[in-house]
């Protein structure tokens, strides 16, 4: 009895300080998930430079952190930057009236007057409709323009961040194999379902980083390739926003260049708009359908549906970071389920739900 009551305590004081300690690292949630998922994506190349030098565990993992430098963390900052300063000013002109939006839409009004009837034939008010826009982008540019100077404001905040993340990046490249093993052994799941559920962890984590990511960025940079050709304004802000969309499955780039084709139709300019649809649909569409069988796969990839709406609740929960961490959850949720009926549900039925990883693929790292 003594004995069952001091467990029962134990386990309690357990659970408070690991709840402790999880609110303390609550506020550096960001540079730890990353750093984590940085680690999965170069983890590797570490494992190949290691195999050829052994013995040099931290000068391997120093390097491998300076390729993710190089590779990915300059070529953000970079973006980012530009993204922003390109947003800022067109938001500046918008506001100056040097870029008169209602003019524009009018334009496309005379331009396409059969727009108008269908949008009254479904209930829709035009001038409403206008408005709406005309607010929406007013508020986009004023929350860009805002969070700009914030961001100026907190750049030293944003370093130290960037700096844990980096730092913590560093341990988790040269010790991750004696964490992931420490981890195995501390849970109380069952050797063979967190074998499983780490390895879903790690794979869904590579395939939203890194396949979504690149498609994203492939079609984006493309989009945005198309409008500075074209001569459209702000082709780096436009090519960032595509990015960003394409990475919703079902939604795409063509929120961006479709409406920008209709726009030159509209001002007369036919010869660039034809080249803006043609290229959208043969070069920036495409791009989905070749890039990411062969970056996710398909036997790994969830249903679009799936994928949708956890980007979506992702990037409402947790910011710009969502579009890795949902998708990320709804793997682990359909995982366990899927433990779940397989052991509980229908024990002789050994079929998963998902096509999932074999238990040899788990300790990639």
């Amino acid at each position: 009895m003594q004995e069952k009551l001091e467990r029962r305590s134990f386990l309690f004081a357990l659970l408070l300080v690991t709840l402790a300690f999880a609110l303390l690292l609550k506020p550096f949630f960001t540079p730890i998930f990353w750093a984590c998922a940085i680690t999965l994506i170069f983890y590797p190349v570490y494992r190949r430079l290691l195999m050829r030098y052994p013995n040099w565990r931290n000068a391997m993992a120093l390097l491998t952190l300076l390729l993710c430098v190089v590779a990915v963390v300059i070529p953000v900052l970079a973006v980012a930057s530009s993204f922003i300063n390109e947003g800022v000013n067109l938001y500046q002109k918008i506001q100056s009236g040097e870029i008169d939006l209602s003019q524009q839409l009018e334009k496309v009004h005379s331009a396409f007057p059969g727009i108008n009837i269908m949008l009254e034939r479904i209930g829709i008010d035009l001038d409403q409709l206008k408005e709406r826009l005309l607010s929406g982008v007013m508020s986009a540019g004023g929350f860009l323009a805002k969070n700009a100077l914030a961001l100026g404001q907190n750049t030293l905040n944003f370093f130290i961040m960037l700096g844990l993340m980096l730092y913590l990046t560093f341990f988790l490249l040269r010790d991750g194999d004696k964490l992931v093993t420490l981890l195995i052994r501390a849970l109380p799941l069952g050797d063979e379902r967190e074998h499983l559920l780490l390895a879903k962890f790690a794979e869904v984590t590579r395939a939203t980083i890194k396949g979504n990511l690149v498609v994203a960025v492939t079609q984006g940079t493309l989009g945005g390739l198309i409008f500075w050709i074209l001569g459209l304004p702000a082709p780096l802000l436009w090519g960032v926003v595509m990015t960003l969309l394409s990475l919703l499955p079902a939604v795409g780039a063509a929120l961006i260049w479709f409406p920008a084709a209709l726009y030159l139709y509209a001002t007369g300019e036919p010869v660039k708009a034809t080249v803006l649809i043609v290229y959208g649909i043969t070069v920036v569409g495409l791009v989905d359908n070749l890039l990411r069988p062969i970056l996710v796969g398909r036997d790994t990839k969830l249903p679009d549906y799936i994928v949708l709406f956890s980007t979506v609740g992702g990037l409402m929960m947790f910011g710009i970071s969502g579009f890795a961490i949902g998708p990320l959850l709804a793997a682990l949720f359909m995982a366990f389920w899927e433990i779940f009926i397989r052991e509980f549900v229908s024990p002789s039925d050994s079929t998963p739900l998902s096509a999932g990883p074999e238990q040899s693929d788990v300790p990639d790292q």
